[in-house]
């Protein structure tokens, strides 16, 4: 039988500690100025094109990444500070964005600029999720985890919150030039707070229950790092490193069903929340007729749901957690194939409340479960091994979206991603069992 988290939430505790103060800020700011982006950038995009499928692109160019930088990037984020990587990313993501805002303020933006900003910034993300998740493991004592993702989440949806709710005002005032500069200094802000989490140099490696055994190919590099005297023996056995730890962590999660299984649910769930932009914008073009102010609030609904179901997650019982997580899954399957029939705007808000308030309860329930099941030394791969599987299933949906949206209708299109909810609840149901 597995082990969950069965301490109650303490918030003082919580929010007691500096170093989460600075994490929650950073997560509110970062997915404000996101949230904004992604927004404008696909209305801009529908506006400029009225095409879904070239919305689709954004979210495919966006996720494609995905399936290559956390190969490596599980690597790192167990072998490096989690806070200096993080900053990292954050800067350089905002140094481009901002680029792109000055092109734009000069009337000089074509799609190829967004999409190749869309492409630099969705490189760092699918490495900076899978550390800040990693992060909050190790600055969040064991038996807060669960408190601490409803926090880490009504964060991020606090700042999707406002975002969703200026969106579409900012843009019919500040245009697209002013939705990529508000972006771009998020993430210098940041920046900054993921640097105050701490002070010092912590390496993952310290924490690691099981130190790994001598062998010859890490003896090797580090001589030859010390000596700097045999460059080519270091790169050689760096890389051996580097395999064996991508090694070593398939094989965990070849030996954690559990694990599995609530990777692959949640990955689901995340990828079925971004690639649903494709339709949700058409949603508010074609069929609400509601303009950039009408995705604002679909928008500001999701997130309001997301707030409120981190809240109520953080509070349930043990026991009810995992049921409560199946009937989320299954709440987005049934939902999302009644989406469409939906023709008013406060009835589309609606719907996108219940799903927000869903997907944050599932995702409370399976972070901190994982963060109980997984040691740190795993969380980087086992974060980044979820990033992957996201990706595939979300550039396999952007596309099949876009095409079928376009080609055969919105209601296709919202059937196709009820379907891809109900792999989830099929996902969650295995887990629930091996928690038994």
């Amino acid at each position: 039988m597995a082990t969950t988290v069965t301490h109650a939430v303490d918030w003082k505790l919580i929010w007691a500690q500096r170093g989460f103060r600075y994490f929650f800020v950073a997560m509110f700011v970062s997915l404000f100025g996101s949230g904004m982006n992604f927004a404008g950038v696909s209305w801009y995009i529908l506006a400029a094109t009225h095409s879904t499928v070239k919305v689709s692109w954004q979210v495919i160019v966006m996720t494609l990444p995905g399936l290559f930088v956390p190969f490596l990037g599980g690597v790192l984020i167990d072998r490096i500070d989690r806070r200096y990587l993080g900053v990292l990313l954050d800067l350089v993501r905002g140094c481009f964005v901002l680029a792109t805002a000055y092109i734009a303020w000069h009337g000089h933006l074509q799609l190829w600029h967004l999409y190749a900003m869309t492409l630099i910034t969705g490189t760092g993300s699918a490495m900076y999720w899978a550390t800040v998740n990693a992060l909050v493991q190790e600055v969040i004592p064991a038996s807060q985890f669960t408190g601490a993702n409803a926090a880490v989440l009504v964060g991020v949806q606090s700042g999707m919150l406002i975002a969703g709710a200026f969106v579409g005002f900012i843009y019919n005032s500040a245009g697209i030039a002013g939705i990529l500069f508000i972006d771009g200094l998020t993430y210098f802000v940041s920046a900054y707070c993921l640097h105050q989490v701490r002070r010092g140099y912590v390496s993952p490696r310290e924490h690691q229950r099981y130190p790994r055994e001598y062998n010859e190919a890490t003896e090797a590099t580090a001589e030859a790092l010390e000596t700097v005297e045999n460059p080519e023996v270091a790169e050689a056995g760096l890389s051996l490193a580097i395999y064996a730890d991508m090694k070593e962590g398939f094989a965990y999660l070849r030996q954690q069903p559990l694990v599995r299984a609530l990777g692959v649910t949640h990955a689901i769930m995340m990828a079925g929340v971004v690639s649903a932009n494709v339709v949700l914008v058409a949603l508010a073009n074609d069929i609400l007729r509601a303009g950039p102010q009408g995705l604002g609030f679909l928008e500001t609904g999701w997130a309001t749901g997301a707030i409120v179901g981190g809240l109520i997650a953080s509070q349930l019982r043990p026991a009810l957690r995992m049921p409560l997580y199946v009937a989320a899954c299954a709440g987005l399957a049934a939902g999302h194939m009644a989406t469409p029939f939906v023709a008013f705007l406060v009835g589309a808000v609606m719907m996108q409340i219940l799903f927000g308030f869903c997907r944050a309860l599932g995702g409370v329930v399976a972070q901190s479960s994982l963060m109980t099941i997984v040691s740190r030394h795993f969380m980087g791969r086992t974060q980044s091994a979820m990033a992957i599987l996201t990706t595939v299933v979300q550039l396999f949906m952007s596309v099949a979206l876009g095409w079928v949206a376009q080609g055969a209708g919105l209601i296709a299109g919202y059937a196709l991603l009820a379907l891809l909810y109900a792999g989830a609840t099929i996902s969650a149901i295995r887990a629930r069992q091996l928690m038994q």
